[in-house]
């Protein structure tokens, strides 16, 4: 290895040990670093497995109450924190600018509006970032989507306490063993990556929401029984 080379494994050696412990031949590199590949593959494919078998009802539920909020005029608004930031970004995405036939529905992440979101860290404090969007955009009949994968950021705390006095659905996406956010009332409908690995949790969490789009979709355009059978939208 080169000397930038060591110099680069004191900074990321920590997160890829088997890189930098010695000076092992390249092939022998590659070889661990597919088993790696191949080794986090089965991770998070029995983690999604074990996802969709014990919350797969209630995704179905919840999707259901999503929809009859959509079908009445409401919208949805998500919100997260670094990582979970983005996947609210694109399960907005998801229902503004569906692929295929689907029709567009009103959704909107929290994160977008940089400008917004310093204001608001600077005046207020970042705690309140989130609530007090929720405070100026949400109503009665909106959908609350907040994603963490510690489950104990207070912005979104706080946010779903604001969405619950507002008379919106709330949803909630955590891992580990949902922190805070499992203590709380103020969430509807909660599902939880069961895993210590933030990646494999985060990769999970793309799986929960990206089938919650699809059952929400399905229920709007092919089960209307199915949305009237939760008048209230809360499942």
């Amino acid at each position: 290895m080169t000397s930038q080379t060591t110099a680069d494994g004191a900074e990321f050696g920590s997160l890829y040990p088997f890189l930098y412990r010695d000076n092992r031949p390249d092939e022998s590199i590659v070889d661990e670093v597919c088993r790696s590949i191949v080794a986090k593959t089965r991770e998070i494919t029995a983690l999604r497995e074990d996802v969709l078998a014990r919350d797969g009802a209630r995704l179905l539920d919840c999707a259901t109450a999503v929809a009859h909020r959509f079908a009445a005029g409401g919208r949805l608004l998500a919100f997260g924190n670094g990582g979970s930031s983005t996947d609210a970004q694109e399960l907005a995405s998801l229902f503004l600018n569906p692929s295929g036939r689907f029709r567009p529905l009103p959704a909107f992440g929290l994160t977008n509006d940089i400008a917004v979101i310093t204001a608001l860290s600077n005046d207020v404090g970042f705690d309140l970032v989130f609530s007090r969007q929720l405070a100026a955009l949400g109503r009665a009949g909106d959908i609350a989507v907040g994603l963490s994968t510690s489950g104990n950021s207070e912005n979104l705390l706080r946010a779903f306490a604001e969405a619950r006095r507002r008379g919106m659905l709330t949803v909630g996406i955590a891992g580990y063993d949902g922190g805070k956010m499992a203590e709380l009332d103020s969430i509807d409908h909660l599902f939880v990556v069961r895993s210590d690995s933030v990646h494999r949790v985060q990769e999970a969490q793309t799986t929960i929401y990206h089938v919650l789009w699809e059952l929400t979709v399905a229920a709007l355009t092919g089960a209307s029984g199915a949305v009237a059978a939760h008048p209230d939208g809360n499942g």
